[in-house]
């Protein structure tokens, strides 16, 4: 691992145990790491290794944030089994395949097939080649790649519906979990 990257991470998460508004776990120990990589055929971002090896974050009292269903929210990394693990990590996946197979179709992919099996075979080519990506919190996401860090942090509600949470994971804590205070008089009694 990169010493930035690992500084990043670490960085990310003393500032989340600093905001003392989530119950954190021990952090994820190598072996952890070693079964959660194995199991799920990615392995972690340097920055995001290290955050979830500083602490697991493990529930956000009072949040729930899960672009579909009830349940979601910090990655339950310690139970690899569980169905919204499975979910959250093939979200970002399910949502493009679907939009695509709905008419959407990015750009530099050539021309869209306009039989639908051909589309989706095309489409499930292309994805193959894209980065992994691994939830952060919800519906936020790092790409996955040892060695790499520093990356912003996606938002991917749809495939159409992703913007950049943080332009790190560091500065995506601030965004997320600390309280902004808003100046502007109106809207900040309704924010």
């Amino acid at each position: 691992m990169t010493d930035a990257g690992v500084a990043l991470g670490v960085e990310a998460a003393r500032r989340l145990a600093a905001l003392n508004v989530m119950d954190i776990q021990p952090g994820l120990t190598d072996a952890e790491f070693d079964c959660i990589e194995r199991n799920f055929g990615f392995e972690f971002a340097d920055d995001h290794r290290a955050f979830l090896g500083a602490g697991l974050p493990v529930r956000t009292p009072g949040c729930v944030d899960d672009p579909e269903s009830e349940g979601w929210g910090w990655p339950n990394w310690r139970q690899p089994s569980s169905d919204a693990l499975k979910e959250q990590l093939d979200w970002p996946l399910t949502t493009a395949l679907d939009e695509i197979l709905k008419g959407e179709w990015p750009p530099g992919w050539g021309r869209r097939p306009q039989d639908l099996v051909a589309r989706e075979a095309k489409a499930r080519r292309h994805l193959s080649q894209v980065p992994r990506m691994i939830p952060v919190y919800a519906h936020r996401y790092l790409p996955a790649g040892r060695g790499s860090s520093g990356h912003p942090v996606l938002s991917i509600h749809r495939l159409t519906d992703t913007i950049v949470y943080g332009h790190d994971l560091a500065h995506y804590i601030d965004q997320e979990f600390r309280t902004h205070e808003v100046t502007a008089p109106l809207w900040r009694h309704y924010t």
